[in-house]
This record gives C-alpha cells, structure tokens and sequence, in this order.
C-alpha cells in the first residue's frame, strides 16, 4: 500500500512534471507566464509556444493532479482587463485545509473571521462591498466573547468539539499587518489601489463550495445572497454591477458586461425588467463611487498637502 502512485497520464514526462513543479510553486498562471515557463523547459522563444501548447501542457498537469484530489481550473480577473487566470487548487478546500498547514490555529481563525467580515458584515442588500479597509480588518483581531455570537467562526473544525475554538487567542495588531501582507504576498488577497482587501481569483476557485455552503442559504434560490453570481459567465461576483432594484439578484462582471448586453435585446435586467444603468455595484466601488467618500478623499488630501507645505517651510527655515 505504501508504494502505491497515482496513475500518470500517457506519455507523461519530464517536461511535464517540471511544469507542474513550477505551476505548484506559483500557485496561479497566466497564459504569458505559462508560455514562459514551457518555453524555458524547451529551449526555445515564448512566441513560439502556441496557446494549443500551454492547453496541453495544463490538462497533462490536471489529469496528473486529479488523483490527489488537486485539479487546476481558470477564470477571469475581475477587475482589469479580466486576464484569465488559471489556479492548482485543493478539489475539497475550506480555509482550514487550505492554510492549516502554514499557518497557527490563531491565524486561521482570524481568517475565518475576516471572511466573515467580507461576506456578512460588510455585505448587505443595500451595500454588497465584500472587501475590508484595514480598519475593518483589524476589528476582527479578536474573537467574539460569546462563543453563540458568530456561527462561522466558531465552528470546530475537528472532533476535538469546541476546544479548540475556546482556546483561540486575539492576533496583535502588528500580527494582523504582517498577516495580510503574507496573504496578498501568497496570492490568497488582493490589496487595492485604495487599500481594500478582496479575495484573489485563486481564493475564490478554491473556496467556491465552502463559501456557498457558509453564506448561502439553499431554501432561498430567488432570494438575495450573500455569495452572487454573474447572470454572463455564472462565476462568483466580488467586483462588478448589480441591479438598481436592491431585492433584485442580478449581477455582472465589468468584463461580463458588453457581450452579455449584444445578446439581449434590450438594455433592461432580465429578471425585474429595471432599466440597467452601470451606476450600482458591487465590491469597494459600492464605497468608493459615493460622493461622500470621493469629498472625504480631496479633504483628506488637501490636508495633507497643507501638512506638507508646512513641513517643507518648516525646514527651509
């Protein structure tokens, strides 16, 4: 039992095992960097791998991985230029299976918590923002005092009961800084231009299942959710646009959007019928595309410059 190997598929070789090994050690490719990688395996220049050449070299890799209960999928960047990515993933992943092993049982509760934050605090019908400032990020430092008072973050992730949980100490504020920062370093975050955090592409391939389980209630199919797919490619939506109507369900992707609109005949939701305006959305822009934040903004820059005139007069002096 103990010489036991997965099956490998037909004509399977170094070069292919060396992608895998390179693909493993990135976690997430894009079609150039996968070119790259095939071109320096082969001795030759990336213009001349072909996208047939990086489509084969990646089944080989996700029919050598299947067994292990690993697979790699794709999807798109929602934010951008919606560049596809593709991910190697745990095929059975929930945030303890996917960092218990580089990270403290401290850590992975946090995270937990921080997920929390994302799609039930800061994700409501009247605003969908499933991101954190860090602000908001260091409020969940610490565990609820009252164990019944989140039903996620508390749940034993092993049969050792609630033992665990009740033993789960509050992260510093410097160790939820340098904990972020690993996480976007890792892949598993995004961190904005205007400081949000989201979950990256790889995170939501990998926590697709755990996160419809954890947040979405199955009874409720018509009903509003806290994890929404896009009506055009049927993928999770942390960044895009909603419905004017806020009971209405609908959401596209930004980079869904124009060829979702060529198939309709109308520019209407195809649920409530609600002309469609662009203006309602989903992610950080739900925060940022507010007049009230857009003034704070210039506020808080023009002091700032003010601070600076001071300090440079300050020195001349």
């Amino acid at each position: 039992m103990d010489d036991w190997q997965p099956p490998l598929p037909a004509g399977y070789n170094d070069h292919n095992r060396a992608f895998l090994q390179a693909f493993m050690a990135r976690g997430t490719l894009t079609l150039a960097e996968g070119k790259g990688i095939i071109a320096a395996l082969q001795g030759v220049n990336p213009s001349d791998v072909t996208n047939q050449d990086f489509a084969n070299a990646i089944k080989t890799a996700r029919e050598a991985v299947e067994p292990l209960d690993y697979d790699i999928r794709n999807t798109r960047r929602q934010t951008g230029n919606g560049e596809r990515i593709w991910a190697f993933i745990n095929a059975h992943s929930d945030p303890t299976t996917a960092l218990a092993t580089i990270r403290s049982p401290d850590e992975v509760a946090y995270i937990k918590r921080l997920l929390d934050a994302m799609f039930e605090t800061y994700n409501t019908p009247r605003m969908e923002v499933m991101a954190v400032g860090e602000a908001e990020a260091l409020k969940v430092s610490r565990p609820p005092g009252n164990r019944e008072s989140n039903a996620h973050t508390q749940r034993a992730d092993n049969d050792e009961g609630g033992s665990q949980a009740a033993a789960i100490r509050a992260l510093k504020h410097s160790e939820v800084l340098s904990l972020l920062s690993s996480l976007v370093a890792e892949g598993w975050l995004e961190k904005s231009q205007e400081g949000y955090y989201t979950l990256s592409p790889r995170s939501l391939l990998e926590l697709w299942s755990w996160l419809v389980a954890t947040y979405n209630d199955p009874d409720s199919e018509d009903e509003w959710q806290h994890i929404k797919f896009c009506e055009s490619c049927k993928e999770i939506v942390t960044d895009g646009q909603r419905c004017s109507e806020a009971t209405c369900t609908i959401r596209l992707h930004d980079v869904c959007e124009d060829g979702y609109w060529r198939t309709q005949q109308e520019r209407k939701c195809p649920k409530c019928k609600t002309p469609w305006d662009g203006s309602h959305f989903v992610g950080e822009r739900a925060i940022t595309s507010r007049s009230g934040f857009q003034r704070g903004r210039a506020g808080r820059r023009r002091q700032s410059n003010v601070r600076g005139g001071e300090d440079e007069d300050g020195e001349e002096e």
